[in-house]
């Protein structure tokens, strides 16, 4: 690997670790400018009491409700590229041994059909293709199960390659809910509400000396919002259409080795 590759690598990952500081950086700037204001102005007009600081445990125990509800979906979610990739290997391998036995040209297509696939799969996670389109795809599958079946082709091949099917489109089905589903809405409404006024009260709150003062607000500001931000992003994390694989998306690299492996694949026809 070229120094060129190592430096992109950890660009890469410092990007991936720290994306979600950077995004929360403008508002940080922005309610430093405030809290100077305010100081300077003379606006710092409440102090520092303990229903203040009960609106902020009550706001960090709703954070932690929040990510412990999609932390769950995330971890499953973890999973379904490598499932998804298992299964496509499956069928190529399948495939691959049905041309061997029988030297069809249904195979062949076959073969061809499951190269496009893999490039249509990445479109859709890209939202470039529909799920729509996607299912009608899986379901074309069937047209090549009947004609190997009508050339003689074993029953337990057909069984195993409708089984597959069945999984794939069971997962993409699957990833389809977890991106188009938000968890809570009214949840994150109140969170982004208890955090507005969090910042703001911090903004006018009066505690001495102001540096102390100005440390906590951003400290307690940054924490909020970057733990909402976290949970927003943990929610929907098939999110390549906007930040690309990158942040706290799931990895598709399972995907990608495969579509590596379709290209370097060379059928031989002895």
């Amino acid at each position: 690997m070229s120094t060129k590759d190592v430096f992109q690598n950890s660009k890469k990952q410092i990007w991936r670790k720290w994306s979600i500081a950077f995004r929360i950086l403008p508002t940080a700037i922005l309610i430093v400018i405030l809290k100077f204001l305010a100081h300077e102005f003379k606006l710092e007009v409440m102090e520092l009491n303990a229903l203040f600081t009960s609106l902020v445990a009550g706001t960090i125990f709703l954070i932690g409700f929040l990510i412990s509800g999609v932390l769950s979906d995330y971890k499953e979610s973890e999973k379904i590229p490598s499932e998804l990739a298992a299964t496509l290997k499956t069928v190529f391998d399948d495939t691959i041994a049905i041309y061997q036995m029988k030297k069809t040209e249904t195979a062949l297509q076959f073969i061809e059909f499951q190269k496009s696939f893999i490039d249509d799969l990445f479109n859709w996670f890209y939202k470039k293709e529909k799920t729509k389109s996607m299912l009608q795809k899986i379901t074309s599958m069937t047209d090549f199960f009947v004609k190997l079946d009508n050339e003689g082709l074993q029953v337990n091949y057909i069984i195993k390659l409708k089984n597959e099917q069945h999984n794939l489109r069971k997962m993409l089905l699957r990833i389809d809910t977890i991106r188009d589903t938000e968890f809570t809405g009214s949840a994150y409404a109140i969170v982004e509400a208890m955090g507005f006024f969090i910042a703001l009260g911090l903004i006018i709150m009066k505690i001495e000396p102001f540096y102390a003062s100005l440390f906590f607000t951003i400290l307690v500001t940054f924490l909020i919002f970057y733990m909402f931000l976290l949970i927003k992003d943990l929610d929907n994390p098939f999110e390549y259409s906007e930040k690309g694989e990158g942040g706290t998306e799931i990895s598709l690299k399972p995907l990608h080795d495969f579509e590596e492996e379709l290209k370097d694949f060379v059928l031989s026809k002895n």
